[in-house]
């Protein structure tokens, strides 16, 4: 097998592994009395997951049959890869401080999966993968515009639904505007910066094929 076939391969294997995942982490949510699948989905790390498996089915074919990514591909596997490797990192900040503050947070299999194994499994396919070519820096900022877009719904959502996916965003958990504002401001800080680098290793690590 070609290097690039194992490429082709690798992207299937992450999609099967995503939607497994993804599958599992809807059943073990049925357990709680609070689930809804409305909610499930009003996860920023559902939509990024959901959306790098379908990158990684559609990159998994082109690896296959083709020597190179399309620009257009190599575009949308840097947005999705700079959001979930950003959801993975918030989620291991909430887990850490829910931690020291005494509050225990269940994180099922499936969960570890989504937020840890495959962004880590990704970044080093993006890295070393080869016939991936080099992210364009004019689509940098939709990195940082589809969180704001999403975090605007998510705050407008909740309060016709009186719930929030992140405690960060709930009114009820902030002491003010200000600390939401804060909050969200570091947030989109971490996406900016996490989606520089994976723009900028694209551009500097040649995996010609």
């Amino acid at each position: 097998m070609s290097a690039r076939k194992a490429v082709g391969a690798a992207r299937l294997v992450f999609a099967l592994v995503c939607l497994v995942a993804l599958i599992f982490r809807f059943l073990w949510g049925l357990g709680s009395a609070t689930f809804t699948a409305g909610n499930f989905f009003a996860y920023l790390t559902m939509q990024s997951n959901i959306a790098f498996l379908l990158v990684c089915v559609v990159g998994g074919i082109v690896a296959l049959r083709t020597e190179t990514d399309p620009h257009w591909l190599t575009n949308l596997h840097a947005l999705v890869l700079s959001w979930i490797l950003v959801a993975g990192i918030v989620f291991a900040i909430l887990v850490q401080q829910a931690g020291e503050r005494q509050f225990q947070i269940e994180v099922p299999w499936s969960d570890q999966v989504l937020h840890f194994y495959l962004p880590a499994a990704a970044l080093v396919e993006w890295v070393f993968g080869v016939g991936r070519g080099r992210a364009q820096w004019r689509y940098l900022g939709v990195v940082v515009g589809y969180p704001v877009v999403w975090g605007i719904i998510t705050l407008v959502r909740g309060a016709f639904v009186g719930w929030y996916p992140y405690f960060f965003l709930d009114p009820g958990q902030v002491t003010d505007p200000v600390e939401l504002a804060v909050y969200c401001g570091v947030a989109l800080s971490a996406f900016a910066i996490v989606g520089t680098g994976v723009f900028a290793l694209s551009r500097r690590i040649s995996v010609a094929p």
